[in-house]
């Protein structure tokens, strides 16, 4: 394991663009203590050595017994790929994992995905130049081109969706801003840490996006054990008081919710991956906002009775003002499926920059 989580150090070496995982997180992964994900998906991790026995690959393979249901298919999926440009070496990684997928049942391959879709997701297959982020996968040009010369073939596409914070809101998302209070008497609000830890307000985001995410490609249901997990490990990061508008009705119930954050690309390389000796101090002051003029826009879901009808405006109107106050000039999506034409025709009015295009690949096995 050792090997496995330290090998993009040797991948990477001199690469001003990849930004490390922490090992912690890792190595969670495969821990079923601190992945509840584990409960309904079997993970085997591999490495692949030279003659020299040091290691130049490595890979995860998941069976997502709740995702193949359903989606009503026996998929293996292949995660934490990384190799020395050496197409024999991937070709014995996917060996690997397709081999250990065809010992449970299963028919295909696909990936990179994880678990869920808190992990991350997607080969980089263009604009290896722009420097990765803390919630997308980041990999060499070599990568797709040995994918695609061993048959694996395009499942789906997902791509980031860069903006400039305007001074102002668009007066067009005003408007729509204002009508969508004055018809459905809609609010934005911030939640407190009590309102989200004991009032439930946690639990309700998670539920929300179990609606709202549903139709998406290769998306399972997250369980309540995996909902306490998150609420627990990623809440207590986020800046809810500024970041995270949540968008409720006349009733209170959640209609919708927006979580960014300040980027943590820069703190994530100078932590060099490890949270000590310094890597927690660099991260802590990134959460806070220091030395950051950029905001990763980790997610935005809204209510499916609500979609279409303005709600994202909401999201803008309060987003925008505190940016410009934080001092944020650029906010980047997450990636965004291609083909969710709506998700992503909602930014026209920001002259956005589509970018990071990444791929889900797949092959029969």
């Amino acid at each position: 394991m050792n090997d496995f989580v330290r090998l993009p150090y040797k991948i990477y070496a001199g690469n001003s663009c990849y930004v490390p995982d922490l090992e912690l997180d890792v190595r969670g992964t495969f821990n079923p203590s601190r992945n509840p994900g584990l409960e309904f998906s079997s993970i085997a991790a591999f490495v692949a050595y030279d003659e020299s026995h040091q290691p130049v690959g490595r890979i995860a393979g998941i069976v997502n017994r709740k995702a193949n249901a359903t989606w009503k298919v026996k998929t293996v999926r292949f995660a934490f790929i990384e190799m020395i440009d050496d197409i024999e070496v991937t070709r014995l990684l996917l060996d690997a994992v397709a081999q250990w997928g065809r010992q449970q049942g299963m028919t295909e391959i696909q990936g990179p995905m994880g678990i869920s879709d808190f992990d991350k997701e997607g080969m980089l297959v263009d604009d290896f130049d722009i420097e990765g982020s803390a919630i997308a996968i980041y990999n060499p040009a070599y990568y797709p081109r040995h994918l695609e010369a061993l048959g694996y073939a395009k499942a789906v596409d997902w791509v980031s969706v860069r903006v400039k914070v305007p001074p102002t809101l668009p007066a067009r998302f005003a408007k729509a801003a204002s009508m969508v209070t004055r018809l459905y008497g809609l609010r934005v609000r911030k939640l407190t840490g009590r309102e989200i830890i004991k009032g439930g307000y946690g639990h309700k985001i998670f539920h929300l996006l179990n609606e709202a995410y549903k139709p998406l490609y290769g998306f399972s249901e997250f369980s309540e054990e995996q909902i306490d997990y998150f609420v627990k490990k990623f809440m207590p990061l986020v800046d809810y008081k500024r970041m995270m508008p949540v968008v409720t009705d006349k009733k209170g119930d959640l209609v919708g919710v927006a979580i960014t954050m300040c980027s943590l690309s820069h703190a994530l390389k100078k932590a060099g991956g490890r949270l000590l000796p310094l890597g927690w101090f660099h991260l802590l002051r990134a959460l806070k906002g220091r030395h950051s003029d950029m905001a990763d826009l980790l997610l935005v879901a809204v209510r499916p009775d609500y979609q279409g009808l303005g709600v994202n405006a909401l999201f803008f109107a309060d987003l925008v003002k505190v940016y410009n106050q934080m001092g944020i000039k650029v906010a980047q999506t997450g990636p965004q499926l291609e083909t969710n034409v709506k998700e992503l025709s909602q930014w026209k009015l920001f002259d956005p920059q589509y970018v990071c295009r990444r791929r889900c690949y797949c092959k029969k096995i």
